[in-house]
């Protein structure tokens, strides 16, 4: 069994290799992890939004889908990080140090057994030594019979000769028995170190090395599930994050992103009115039928068309010069003023186009020639315009949104100096009953300071509130215009001829008033009698809401509301009660379902 003890060697040799070769393979498997996650989170990092918070870029729901799913991704890089980690720790770790072990205890089990083997051969070299002595000793004595025999047997031997070969003989003798009994003994010795060798030593010493090879083999059937488990153990976690994935793909709402379009760039201007119909042939006499000549009008009663609305044109551009005070000459009968009850007097136009454009004109309502000239206009002054206090160089639309979005601002910093105030008041209140927390008097400066900044804050939400409601007011008094504007061009449909032709009768060149409006208040009223907004949907609260700030609407979580207004991007929602209470909510607190048949209404 010798030559099996170098084979044992050489397979548990071979087993700690294999060993490290799975811990080298392990190692460069964690590698790939961490650089894959390394890579990832660059790559998420090179792909995030680098805004300010003062950028108030639309969230188009695309971006926010976007956002999202690299948030996802980075989320699955942080996954990859912990199966390196845990791959690391559980299994490259743990073969490292097994591996240490093992090196450890295979050299003191072969060192045993080549311990054990030595020594049997040591015991071997004793018995062949006592043998080989032997074996001298009795071919000694061999010689010394021969010649004790050859002597005896010679006559011309002496006696002395003799009995001198006869003592070497018995010494001989005497000398290999006392190497036979050495021999006996190192051979029985021998004997029973080798039975104790192969039937003792070197099983135990074999039993110990299959054991070492056999704990070896589930050390790695263990790592190669702790592999696998680093990996299902955040299979989970991957399932959620592409679940988030598909879900942030599924939130994309091509309608809203349209709406934020919408709202962005909306600018409360009325689109280009009308061109007037430009007669150059005023000048011409015209001839009646009977072949004479009609008589000129009088340079009084006529107006020049052509440099009124030419020069009127020069004007007409948003942000260019306003018109000048002085109004171009009209004829007596193409404007009539009207008192209303409180003394102000107003225009009545005539229906004729040309007075309809100077009486706009006069009015300093604007017309725009194109909508591309209206865009680089408000493009040119949003970019070198300076950005005024109040907004006003921004279109309306976008200048109300500025203004309510400074509005809430503000009232969310009133609100903290709010609570700041009472704190101080409350602790104020402790330190005069309990005199040793602390000094009352050493918050009055803090509370003074507080108490000046909340009427700082409140005369800005009063200013901006103006600033707002004056927006709100133009916006309105802009679209009771075009309404009427509407109405007049409807009535004047079919009964005017066109601009400077002459009649036979010169008494219908100058006509009357038209129908005069109704009466501003009769107006207003007309608004304020209108129906209340259908509701387009119903929304469920997800939590609750106090809503302490004017206009917004307080809810209980669970309370079911109607959607009158959607979400414009400022992410408020207008709801309604069953009673009919109406305000706004946070659109994050609300799960809103819209009806189909009325999201568009």
């Amino acid at each position: 069994l010798k030559d099996q003890f170098d084979n044992l060697d050489k397979h548990t040799q071979w087993g700690i290799d294999f060993l490290e070769k799975y811990a080298k393979f392990v190692k460069e498997r964690i590698e790939i992890e961490q650089n894959y996650a390394k890579q990832l989170r660059n790559l998420v990092k090179k792909y995030c939004p680098k805004r300010s918070p003062k950028d108030e870029e639309p969230r188009f729901t695309s971006c926010i889908a976007f956002f999202n799913i690299l948030n996802e991704l980075n989320d699955y890089a942080g996954q990859r990080e912990v199966v390196a980690e845990e791959m690391g720790h559980r299994v490259y770790g743990e073969l490292m140090r097994y591996s240490h072990d093992l090196k450890t205890e295979r050299k003191m089990h072969l060192q045993e057994g080549r311990k054990a083997q030595q020594y049997l051969d040591m015991c071997w070299k004793q018995m062949d030594n006592s043998k080989k002595k032997f074996e001298r000793e009795c071919r000694e004595a061999e010689k010394a019979q021969q010649s004790y025999e050859r002597l005896d047997n010679d006559t011309n031997a002496t006696k002395a000769d003799v009995e001198k070969a006869k003592q070497q003989l018995n010494l001989r003798t005497h000398m290999a028995d006392e190497n036979k009994n050495e021999y006996a003994a190192q051979l029985q010795n021998f004997n029973g170190e080798q039975h104790k060798h192969y039937y003792i030593v070197i099983p135990q010493i074999y039993k110990q090395l299959q054991e070492m090879d056999e704990r070896r083999t589930i050390k790695l059937s263990e790592c190669y599930k702790g592999f696998a488990d680093s990996e299902r153990k955040v299979i989970p976690i991957i399932s959620k994050c592409l679940e988030g994935m598909i879900l942030a793909a599924k939130s994309v709402d091509e309608h809203r992103d349209s709406q934020l379009v919408i709202d962005c760039f909306k600018s409360g201007f009325e689109p280009p009115g009308d061109f007037p119909f430009e007669d150059y042939s005023q000048n011409i006499y015209r001839t009646i039928s009977d072949g004479t000549i009609s008589t000129p009008k009088q340079e009084g009663m006529r107006i020049d068309t052509k440099t009124t609305v030419g020069k009127a044109k020069g004007k007409l551009w948003l942000f260019g010069k306003k018109p000048k005070p002085q109004s171009p000459p009209l004829t007596p009968t193409s404007l009539y003023t009207s008192s209303t009850p409180n003394g102000s007097q107003y225009p009545i136009f005539s229906i004729e186009p040309v007075h309809y454009c100077m009486s706009d004109i006069k009015t300093g309502k604007p017309r725009i020639p194109s909508f591309r000239s209206l865009k680089r206009g408000v493009n040119y002054f949003c970019l070198q315009g300076p950005a005024l206090e109040d907004f006003s160089h921004l279109p309306p639309e976008q200048r109300r949104k500025k203004l309510q979005q400074r509005i809430d601002e503000l009232n969310r910093e009133l609100q903290k100096e709010t609570d700041q105030k009472d704190a101080l008041i409350k602790m104020k209140d402790v330190y005069e009953k309990n005199p040793q927390m602390g000094d009352p008097s050493s918050l009055q400066p803090k509370l003074t300071e507080t108490m000046s900044n909340m009427d700082r804050l409140r005369m800005e939400i009063h200013k901006n509130e103006a600033w707002l409601s004056e927006v709100e007011g133009k916006v309105a008094a802009r679209s009771d215009r075009r309404h009427s504007s509407d109405i007049n061009h409807l009535v004047t449909q079919g009964r005017e001829s066109p601009e400077g032709s002459y009649t036979d009768d010169a008494n219908q060149e100058v006509r009357g008033p038209p129908q005069q409006h109704a009466h501003p208040n009769e107006f207003d009223d007309e608004f304020e009698d209108d129906d209340p907004l259908p509701a387009i949907g119903h929304c469920k609260a997800i939590y609750p809401f106090d809503g302490h700030n004017e206009g917004t609407l307080a809810m209980k979580e669970g309370e079911i509301l109607y959607i009158i207004e959607e979400d414009k991007g400022d992410g408020w929602t207008r709801a309604r009660r069953h009673n009919g209470e109406e305000g706004y909510v946070p659109t994050s607190y609300i799960d809103v379902t819209l009806e189909k048949n009325s999201k568009g209404a």
